[in-house]
């Protein structure tokens, strides 16, 4: 178990496990040690890999669009987040459709088993896809 920040207690196991060079998921600080000295003196804040293959203000706009596509769909299903029908919007899928039309039929094709109006969602979503990149193809440095 970890200790509190400056705290005894050997360092706990990561949670992806040995030799994992994981991430994700919560900060833990352990007790000073060589190794947490070392990190703490390099200068600068290095890039974790995602956001070094990929634009990390495409990242968060992918991430806002995500979010307001779920507050939608919880109004447009008129129910709670964990209530709504399995549908998969594949934003990259819409970007590489040729016109607004293909990628509106898409859409409406996903939410065929809505039973609300989703016209003013699919013209808010296609405006906000405008202009975004595909995230599967990493950028070259």
């Amino acid at each position: 178990m970890a200790a509190p920040c400056g705290g005894p207690g050997p360092p706990a196991p990561s949670p992806a496990g040995p030799g994992s060079s994981s991430g994700a998921g919560p900060r833990v600080c352990f007790a000073a040690g060589a190794a947490g000295e070392a990190a703490e003196e390099a200068p600068g804040r290095r890039q974790g890999k995602v956001t070094v293959r990929y634009d990390r203000r495409e990242l968060r706009k992918r991430l806002h669009l995500e979010e307001w596509i779920l507050a939608q769909l919880t109004a447009l299903y008129d129910c709670r987040e964990e209530e709504i029908p399995e549908l998969e919007i594949d934003v990259d899928e819409l970007l590489d459709m040729e016109s607004d039309g293909a990628r509106s039929a898409r859409v409406q094709e996903i939410l065929v088993d809505c039973y609300k109006p989703t016209e003013a969602f699919v013209g808010d979503l296609l405006e906000k896809i405008r202009g975004m990149q595909k995230l599967n193809t990493p950028q070259k440095k």
